[in-house]
């Protein structure tokens, strides 16, 4: 019989033109996102599950279901995390964060970078200048992280948030090396990125607003003062490659695909390119 985790892919018995490699926990029938009932134990068919299918009850099936999975933990802890160094920034600067050590030690530069600071590549997406930029990326994670988390899984989504980071600061040094650069945004438009890709193949992690969101706030980036627009177009390509790697570029099932030597090495590649781009950056400065 076949299984959920099955990597060849047929068409689902419901809508003949859609292309799935999930099948029915129970009958064994493929079934496409909008055919899948999200049982206690496996995948259902509609048949097999009793249930009502369809777009926008797949998107309420995962939006009650978020965090019940994984329980958010990674979300919450990066929240926490993030949380903590603010304010040990604040401790440090006297209530000035950018005045701080760890701002100094830790926020992404272009010649302390070329300098041997490599660090940096990661710290500064824990660093935040104030207060409200602090608050306004907490949020974000909250919205989405979380989503994405219970969706994936807290390993696969701690990976799109770490290649986010590196994709994040590559871009940043792109375009701004000279400017110090901190925040958790680019890792958030990571998220956004891997998010897009999820609900072009009908997953619909935010409920299918997930472009929109993330026009939205590139839009807004170009608008705003004091924005790494570099690190949120880096972050966002990461998240992309991101779960395109997980998915084998659209060959595998993007949530219940199985986690082998490809898929590492594509999240691998993808991180060490984006460290390649910010060391070819840089290199000038040293």
């Amino acid at each position: 019989m076949a299984t959920e985790e099955q990597t060849g892919t047929s068409t689902c018995y419901r809508h003949p033109g859609q292309e799935t490699a999930v099948a029915c926990s129970s009958c064994g029938r493929p079934i496409c996102p909008d055919c899948m009932v999200f049982a206690a134990v496996g995948i259902k068919c509609p048949e097999c599950s009793g249930s009502q299918t369809g777009g926008k009850a797949t998107t309420r099936r995962l939006g009650t279901t978020a965090g019940q999975e994984t329980g958010g933990y990674v979300t919450k802890a990066l929240i926490g995390v993030n949380v903590a160094v603010f304010l040990l920034q604040i401790a440090e600067g006297s209530g000035n964060a950018a005045a701080s050590r760890l701002f100094e030690e830790g926020a992404l530069f272009g010649p302390a970078v070329a300098d041997g600071d490599w660090w940096r590549l990661v710290t500064y997406a824990f660093l935040h200048g104030n207060a409200i930029h602090l608050l306004f990326n907490m949020l974000m994670l909250w919205w989405f992280a979380g989503q994405l988390e219970s969706l994936i899984g807290r390993w696969r989504f701690l990976a799109v948030y770490a290649v986010s980071i590196l994709a994040g600061a590559a871009g940043s040094l792109l375009l701004t090396p000279g400017v110090p650069t901190i925040g958790a945004s680019g890792a958030v438009f990571g998220i956004l990125g891997a998010g897009v890709i999820l609900e072009r193949r009908q997953i619909y992690v935010f409920g299918g607003s997930a472009l929109l969101v993330a026009v939205f706030n590139l839009g807004l980036s170009f608008f705003l003062s004091h924005v790494s627009i570099g690190g949120h177009l880096g972050g966002l390509a990461g998240g992309v490659l991101a779960m395109l790697a997980m998915s084998h570029f659209g060959r595998r099932h993007m949530v219940y695909g199985r986690t082998d030597a490809a898929t590492i090495g594509g999240l691998v590649g993808v991180a060490l390119l984006s460290i390649a781009i910010a060391y070819a950056r840089v290199r000038g400065y040293a």
